[in-house]
């Protein structure tokens, strides 16, 4: 189904409950009323379906010049007639059926007692029950009948014989069984009429009953909703009526009888989720087995559903509506079995639409916006939720699995910016509230720190977006894409430093950056925060430092002592440039401002935006130390 977008959400709903204990009776009243009043709601929920099927139908109708009226009974009139058609064919098909019944039942019997030849495993399953049969009727054997004076007692034989019925009575045994059917698609049938006729009044009523305090986000959300649900299920109704046709031609050339009635069924049970695809396949590959005295025709009949149900599925469906109807696979069947329970068998064709409304309802209408989260497809966390999520968990895997993912669709450098890093913001205010036991904290950080030494070795050059395309060694040879190269200054190891600031998760910042640059070519090392008190740089001379980099996460530290490091930064290495990468903070907050006031040559907010500066930054200047 196409993505309802979100832009109007924030739509509040009138008499919604507020609280929680509050909605959970509202709940439970709304479900009471949906199972004791089905017989009035189930009409009125299949007239409203068919409506968004037919509303497209009628729009068309009418831009033609066909008047509204006119145009709504031809639509409604023709969904009758198919109805109808399909009915009648179903119900020749199913007599037809009926008729040849004990054929195929003994073709079936002889098929598989064919199998028990060899006495094998049906065989011995159908001794099971044989004996089971034979201890139940036993069981249910009557006493034997009482002795008086040696001679058993035998009761007397008695037949009832009822009159033969009147004509009256006849014609009532026959069609009372229809009247319930035929009453409620009459039923049915009024009510698409008439919300197709006044579908305006009825949208005004229920925008008066969603929110009229902020008329234009409402009418938007509510013509944006009818509109998409009208699109999707009338898609959904031809892509469905295609399959039908599909696979009753297909059966028909493969020779299974009935093929029209499997053709309409297999078509309704694709409104079913998991369940109808196997009642679809079923009772053709029954007959299949029935009619065919070898494997050939069953054997077909298995691959036409397979193929067919895999190119509906993976292909036509997802280029159609999407990659999927909106809901999670988890939602389906629980939207399956909750409607069966309420409805019945009605209840589980209408279960995907019904629910597909209800998640449409809840990206719309903010106090029901817990219905998309429990129903809909989307992660119910962001990126960088999950990412914090995970390292809590202490998941590494978890974390590299995300990670893989996100690389294959954006640069190692962006998935920092976007996900690792929102996320270190996210713990670092939980630290900063006192979230944290000591050890919770050392556990997040190798957490971190792990992902960040795996990423080291699996994730790719960070490719900028400009990186020059190289000339093809030979004539015909491809040409390459190499990573720009860096100025020589900073290539060799230990020419730019990241250190760390203060804060809870400086470390992991610093040792991102470092790792970015490290990728594009840069001889970046990350070190502590202790490195500005004369901490010893594994044999890297001070002076061969071109640029030195503070890296932190905006909140971990006061401004005065960020303020303190650049300039200890600075005194430790007065011939590089020292930039700083601040976290989480506009260019133009109080903190990077502050830096800049203390000589930073660049203050950056992004890791991406930091790599492509440090190239710049390259010139060789020495800065005035303090």
């Amino acid at each position: 189904m196409p993505e309802f977008p979100s832009a109007h959400r924030g739509v509040r709903a009138a008499g919604v409950p507020q609280s929680g204990a509050a909605i959970a009776q509202a709940a439970l009243v709304v479900v009471a009323v949906l199972y004791f009043a089905r017989d009035l709601l189930v009409p009125l929920a299949l007239a409203v379906l068919l409506s968004f099927v037919l509303a497209p139908i009628a729009r068309a109708l009418r831009r033609v010049g066909i008047p509204r009226l006119a145009g709504v009974l031809a639509a409604v009139l023709a969904a009758v007639a198919v109805i109808g058609f399909l009915g009648l064919v179903m119900g020749r098909q199913l007599a037809e059926l009926a008729g040849d019944i004990p054929i195929y039942q003994y073709e079936l019997s002889r098929k598989f007692a064919s199998l028990n030849a060899s006495g094998g495993l049906l065989e011995r399953a159908q001794e099971m029950l044989r004996g089971l049969a034979a201890g139940a009727e036993r069981a249910a054997a009557p006493s034997p009948p009482p002795m008086i004076g040696g001679d058993a007692v035998r009761p007397l034989p008695v037949e009832v014989r009822m009159p033969d019925p009147k004509p009256f009575e006849l014609l009532q045994s026959v069609l009372e069984p229809l009247l319930y059917p035929l009453a409620t698609f009459g039923i049915v049938v009024v009510l698409v009429i008439f919300i197709l006729l006044y579908r305006e009044d009825l949208r005004d009523r229920v925008i008066r009953l969603v929110g009229a305090g902020d008329l234009h986000r409402t009418m938007a959300a509510m013509d944006d909703a009818a509109y998409r649900l009208s699109r999707f299920f009338l898609a959904q109704t031809a892509m469905n009526a295609a399959y039908g046709v599909f696979i009753t031609i297909a059966l028909m050339l493969i020779g299974v009888p009935q093929p029209m009635l499997w053709g309409i069924v297999a078509g309704l049970m694709r409104f079913v989720p998991f369940v109808g695809t196997i009642v679809a396949i079923a009772f053709p590959l029954l007959l299949a087995l029935a009619v065919d005295p070898g494997w050939s025709i069953p054997l077909m009949v298995l691959v036409l559903f397979a193929i067919s149900e895999g190119l509906m599925g993976q292909v036509f469906e997802p280029l159609v509506f999407g990659h999927s109807t909106g809901l999670s696979p988890i939602a389906v069947i629980a939207a399956a079995t909750f409607w069966t329970w309420l409805w019945g068998p009605i209840g589980l064709l209408v279960a995907v639409p019904l629910t597909v409304c209800l998640v449409v309802l809840g990206r719309h209408v903010e106090r029901f916006e817990f219905l998309e989260v429990a129903l809909g497809d989307r992660p119910p966390l962001d990126p960088p939720e999950t990412f914090y999520q995970r390292a809590l968990a202490g998941d590494a895997d978890a974390l590299g699995e995300q990670a893989e993912v996100a690389l294959r669709e954006k640069r190692l450098s962006d998935y920092y910016d976007t996900v690792a890093l929102p996320a270190l913001a996210l713990a670092q205010g939980d630290a900063l509230r006192g979230s944290f036991a000591p050890e919770r904290l050392a556990a997040l950080r190798g957490c971190i720190g792990t992902l960040v030494e795996d990423l080291e070795e699996e994730a790719e050059d960070d490719l900028p977006p400009d990186s020059p395309i190289a000339e093809p060694d030979h004539a015909d040879g491809p040409p390459a894409a190499k990573v720009a190269e860096p100025p020589e200054s900073l290539v060799p190891p230990g020419s730019v430093i990241c250190m760390a600031g203060r804060g809870p998760f400086d470390t992991a910042a610093a040792g991102i950056l470092a790792q970015v640059l490290r990728k594009r070519g840069i001889g970046a090392v990350a070190a502590p925060v202790e490195l500005v008190r004369g901490g010893d740089l594994t044999g890297i001379p001070a002076e061969s430092v071109r640029q030195a980099w503070l890296c932190t996460l905006e909140g971990g530290a006061s401004t005065a002592a960020s303020r303190y490091l650049l300039r200890r930064l600075r005194r430790r290495f007065p011939e590089a440039k020292v930039a700083a990468l601040v976290v989480g903070a506009g260019l133009d907050g109080r903190l990077p401002e502050a830096l800049r006031g203390e000589g930073a040559t660049a203050v950056e907010g992004r890791v991406a935006d930091a790599a492509r500066a440090a190239p710049r930054l390259a010139a060789p200047t020495v800065a005035a130390a303090k």
